[in-house]
């Protein structure tokens, strides 16, 4: 098969791929799964609630996934839910909950922090402009990508891969 893939972007992908195993080990050093973790770190990242589908959206993880590991932690007593509107949910933390994102995900921040912190105004200016960047661009790709696709075959076999 062909090499689609160019170095840059093989580069791309590797540091993405150790990113997400290095939040990984840490997830797994607190005891926690990747998506509690997930959760606990975009609720701290509002303060001590947020509402459940941007955690959905934020998190990348499915709604399913996400509503079992928010059920794990209501019966553990670290999140309740509260109606906001509608249509949605607000999770918020308990005391409890709040006491396990200050020694799991709140230490998690603080090194994030730090790290960006110690880098020059500058740089960190320029990794967010390009992040940004990157994201936008591909967002937009990606908004093309079935316009693209018309040999049915090919379709309906990806969709019996799911």
């Amino acid at each position: 098969m062909e090499n689609y893939v160019s170095r840059e972007m093989k580069r791309f992908n590797h540091l993405i791929g150790e990113m997400d195993a290095v939040y990984h080990e840490m997830a797994f050093h607190f005891g926690l799964s990747d998506s509690v973790m997930d959760i606990l770190y975009t609720i701290c990242n509002d303060g001590d609630s947020c509402l459940l589908q941007e955690i959905c959206r934020r998190s990348g993880i499915s709604k399913q996934t996400i509503n079992s590991a928010i059920r794990k932690l209501e019966s553990q007593g670290m999140v309740y839910l509260e109606q906001a509107g509608a249509k949605n949910k607000m999770v918020c933390l308990t005391e409890q909950g709040k006491q396990l994102a200050e020694v799991t995900v709140v230490q998690i921040i603080e090194a994030e922090n730090e790290i960006l912190a110690a880098w020059k105004r500058e740089e960190v200016e320029t990794y967010l402009d390009l992040t940004e960047r990157f994201l936008e661009s591909i967002r937009e790709k990606s908004k093309n990508l079935n316009r693209k696709q018309n040999n049915k075959s090919v379709q309906k076999d990806c969709a019996e891969m799911r």
